[in-house]
């Protein structure tokens, strides 16, 4: 890590720990996004950097994650389009949870289309193309286990279309981020 500030790296350098990686919850989450300048955890105190790369599979992979939290991985992709992203898929794949960050990809392409950010938009619709391969077909959450009956019956009819392709239970869409504007 101390290479990676002489050198003046960025943090897609640093190493892909999965050690801890299942024991990441919204706080620890949240302080590491604010680490990676996410504007929306600006107020955090932050802490020793990640990669952006360990950042999005621990939110992809806790079972309960406070929406403020989902809605700012779009925006890591966006911002580190050049994380290891045959990384992050295998990573994604050996956890089950390859759909979330198919969703979540299609969402931070879309802002970035909406951005002009074409050379990003490019790369984020490779990784889309590489995830519909391995798409699943269970139903899930996004990362919001503790989602009520009621509540499940309500977004399986409520969801948008590309919540639905990737057969996950969220109203979130890319208008809806707080930076997609």
């Amino acid at each position: 890590m101390k290479i990676t500030k002489l050198f003046r790296l960025g943090p897609t350098t640093l190493p892909l720990e999965t050690g801890r990686v299942d024991s990441w919850n919204s706080a620890s989450i949240a302080a590491a996004l604010a680490s990676l300048g996410y504007p929306g955890f600006r107020h955090l105190r932050r802490r020793g950097r990640s990669n952006p790369a360990v950042v999005v599979l621990a939110g992809i992979t806790a079972q309960d994650v406070e929406v403020r939290v989902i809605e700012a991985l779009p925006w890591v992709m966006i911002r580190y389009s050049d994380l290891d992203w045959d990384w992050l898929i295998r990573e994604s794949k050996l956890r089950d949870v390859q759909n979330r960050l198919g969703f979540l990809v299609t969402l931070a392409r879309q802002v970035a289309e909406k951005h002009g950010e074409a050379a990003v938009a490019v790369c984020l619709r490779h990784v889309e193309a590489a995830l519909e391969h391995a798409r699943l077909a269970r139903e899930d959450t996004l990362c919001q286990a503790s989602l009520s009956d009621t509540e499940r019956q309500w977004l399986r009819q409520a969801r948008p279309k590309d919540a639905r392709h990737w057969n996950l239970l969220t109203d979130l869409d890319s208008e809806s981020l707080p930076y997609a504007a």
